[in-house]
């Protein structure tokens, strides 16, 4: 398979796959070709895992975890290691900045800061370790014994991230996952492989073990294959509800642990303090934002009946105002779509928001300016029906749905009608009156005034959003098994 990489990303091994810490070619002799959404042309192409593949990755990991050094070592140890591959990978941010735009269309300056944020989730990692409650203890109620709850690793993991912010997301599920003592075997999407990649090259440039970090690109089959491994003892996992609901099933054949971080359809409410302008800037720039493609995309937008058209002529003029173009031209507000099938999707949902009725406020196209590539316009919803497939499914993509509320009861109840639950926001400059009302939406997170994530607190969702938290101590505590022991008193 001959070499084929974006400009500027320097990758020694992309036609091979890491298995117990070797470069390896794969058993088929099979490839993944990476598409450009800007241009529709192959930019890279890297080797593609099967089944067979699968097989070694997983024999390894497990072989690594149940007789090799890395989860007898202290958590200092661990934590060294995930310094240096930190410290490996801070350099080499411009890289993965480029990896990502050309793979998925992504600007450069929030590809860099999801990058760089990334890299040093690793140290964040390590330090965390050392202040975690491996062990704590508590009285007894059988006496003349002590109890002692002590967190074990959970064993071999396989973390699979979606296209729309892979480097990020693996970085997310392989730290902690190392830092408690588990090994890992990375499976990125096949839109976006390059940036497992620079993990792999990370692992190896830091010494680790071999058989404790393992590459595995592959399509979906292959994908279901690995989750289906019994040697697999946790599967962490970002992408959509109804893959996640796939994986769910069969893990739980077997009972196998899982962390599932799905859709959402997340709202944001506007109470009648917040200034309309304001509201409005905010939310055609927030739409716009990776080109919509967010889980935690705030798409639909609960607003009081009487203030909607105002609202929405203020997003429509801030939306009329963005610079749709190519991802590689400095002055480009919003990039591509990712692909050629999330067009079909947004162009999908579209087409059906005004069959049912929905007022098109502005968009709804392709840019008439851009003849190639897969590209959408910012587009806004008026009317909408909460029932509809435009306020209850997820679009990802930049399409805004206003939603009118008769009041701010009603507003609310809209808001949690919804089988998601991911993310929310409350736009009020009332601080009192937003902490108590964020309690009443059933959402992971919320938000006053805007879409703010804290990656050092833990992300998750309620409901069909999934199952589990990434992020900060609550992220860490996943990928441990909890185990009792009781020690037995010397009399006195």
């Amino acid at each position: 398979m001959s070499d084929l990489l974006p400009a500027g990303v320097r990758l020694s091994n992309a036609a091979k796959l890491y298995i117990d810490g070797r470069w390896q070619a794969p058993r088929a002799d099979g490839r993944i070709d990476v598409v450009s959404p800007d241009t529709e042309d192959i930019v890279a192409r890297v080797a593609e895992a099967r089944e067979a593949d699968m097989d070694l990755a997983v024999a390894s990991a497990r072989a690594a975890f149940d007789r090799g050094p890395w989860p007898r070592m202290s958590v200092a140890e661990r934590g060294g290691y995930l310094k240096r591959m930190g410290e490996y990978l801070a350099p080499r941010v411009p890289e993965l900045a480029e990896a990502l735009r050309a793979s998925i269309g992504a600007l450069p300056p929030l590809a860099a800061a999801m990058a760089g944020g990334a890299a040093q989730s690793f140290a964040g990692h390590a330090e965390l370790g050392l202040v975690y409650p491996w062990i704590s203890k508590q009285a007894s109620t059988e006496p003349g014994y002590e109890t002692m709850i002590v967190r074990e690793p959970v064993g071999v993991v396989a973390a699979i991230a979606p296209w729309n912010s892979p480097f990020a997301i693996m970085v997310n599920k392989v730290a902690p996952a190392l830092i408690c003592g588990c090994t890992v075997v990375m499976k990125p999407s096949p839109e976006t492989p390059l940036d497992a990649y620079f993990i792999a090259e990370a692992a190896e440039a830091a010494g680790l073990p071999p058989g404790v970090v393992n590459l595995v690109p592959s399509h979906r089959e292959a994908a279901d294959y690995l989750v289906r491994n019994p040697g697999v003892d946790k599967i962490t996992f970002t992408g959509s509800t109804a893959a996640g609901r796939r994986i769910a099933s069969v893990a739980g054949e077997r009972i196998a642990r899982v962390t599932l971080e799905l859709g959402g359809k997340s709202p944001a409410v506007i109470l009648d303090d917040y200034p309309v302008e304001a509201a409005g800037a905010q939310l055609a720039r927030t739409i716009t934002v990776m080109t919509g493609q967010v889980c935690a995309m705030l798409s639909r937008v609960i607003v009081p009946a009487h203030r909607q058209n105002e609202l929405s002529e203020a997003i429509a003029a801030e939306m009329k105002r963005v610079k749709v173009g190519h991802s590689d031209d400095p002055s480009t507000e919003m990039g591509p779509l990712a692909m050629r099938r999330q067009l079909d999707r947004v162009e999908g949902y579209i087409a059906r928001a005004t069959a049912d009725g929905a007022k098109l406020v502005t968009g709804g196209g392709r840019p008439s300016h851009l003849n190639k590539g897969v590209f959408i316009e910012p587009t806004l919803f008026a009317d909408v029906d909460n029932s509809s497939q435009l306020a209850q499914e997820e679009v990802f993509g930049p399409v805004l749905a206003l939603i009118p509320a008769r009041d701010e009861a009603h507003a609310f109840e809209l808001a949690n009608e919804t089988s998601y639950g991911l993310n929310a926001a409350i736009f009020t400059n009332d601080t009192e009156r937003f902490t108590a009302l964020a309690r009443g939406i059933r959402s992971g997170t919320v938000v006053q005034n805007g879409m703010v994530l804290d990656f050092a607190a833990p992300f998750g969702g309620f409901k069909q959003s999934g199952l589990g938290r990434e992020g900060g101590v609550e992220g860490v505590a996943p990928y441990t098994e909890t185990k009792t022991v009781l020690v037995k008193q010397a009399a006195h």
